[in-house]
């Protein structure tokens, strides 16, 4: 799974202040490779994803900071909370971003592009909210998300809609000439329940844990620390990979074999 040169691989990762994105920064350095990591705070870049302004500053200091040459991109920022500001930083804030940089990374010999969606995907959803993120409606999906945040409950759908979304928006994009057409690999991978700042509170609790374990069973090692999820994502960008793209990769110990059973091309 390491690099097959000698020469280090620039890559840029977001949300890499803490969880899956500080555990991928670090997995990557330690390998000998180049990274440029981006967060609200404690990263290279300091820059809000959640809006279209940060979104730009961010990427524009990333290819300044890389002398205008990246390898790769990994975008795992995100947040899981019952509000319209999980739309902005989950969907766009990785869509965007990656718009964005994608005309510098295309100027690499060995491109590569991964994101983080969740296992989530496979929950209910709002298909209105993920047909107006799909649509690039990022006015109207806050919309819609602040009006599910009002109802109560019904607020939690803005995360697994706006990891369904992004699923969908890799599988779409992954063949278009932005990224096929210039040999990028773009693929997302699906972690199950990770055991991170973003979950602690949650699992710290007998009743979080049930709440959670039932609705994302892993049945083969139970939850995962980060750096599962960081290797997979190394792979993914690392030169060995040619071929496999557009695709939701679930490493959730068994969440979607469970849910989903033996047959999912019916």
């Amino acid at each position: 799974m390491t690099s097959s040169t000698t020469t280090p691989r620039t890559y840029v990762v977001t949300g890499a202040g803490s969880g899956i994105g500080a555990s991928t920064a670090a997995l990557l350095r330690d390998r000998g490779e180049i990274v440029i990591g981006v967060d609200l705070k404690g990263a290279e870049i300091e820059a809000d994803l959640s809006t279209t302004a940060g979104r730009k500053t961010a990427a524009d200091r990333a290819i300044d900071l890389a002398g205008g040459s990246i390898d790769a991109v990994i975008a795992c920022a995100g947040i899981a909370a019952p509000i319209p500001l999980t739309v902005s930083v989950n969907y766009f804030g990785v869509t965007e971003f990656l718009e964005h940089l994608a005309p510098v990374l295309a100027k690499s010999p060995a491109p590569r592009a991964a994101v983080v969606s969740s296992a989530a995907t496979l929950q209910n959803t709002s298909a209105e909210l993920v047909d107006a993120m799909l649509a690039g409606d990022e006015a109207k999906a806050l919309e819609i998300g602040a009006a599910l945040a009002a109802q109560g409950p019904a607020g939690y759908l803005n995360y697994p809609s706006s990891k369904r979304a992004l699923s969908r928006w890799v599988r779409r994009e992954s063949i278009t000439e932005r990224w096929a057409g210039a040999h990028i690999p773009l693929n997302a991978i699906a972690p199950g329940t990770v055991i991170s700042p973003m979950t602690e509170q949650l699992l710290a609790t007998e009743e979080g844990r049930k709440m959670v374990d039932d609705s994302m069973p892993m049945p083969l090692n139970y939850h995962s620390d980060s750096i599962v999820l960081a290797r997979l994502l190394a792979w993914l960008t690392s030169e060995e990979n040619t071929h496999a793209t557009g695709q939701t990769i679930y490493i959730d110990g068994g969440v979607d074999a469970t849910l989903r059973g033996d047959n999912i091309w019916d």
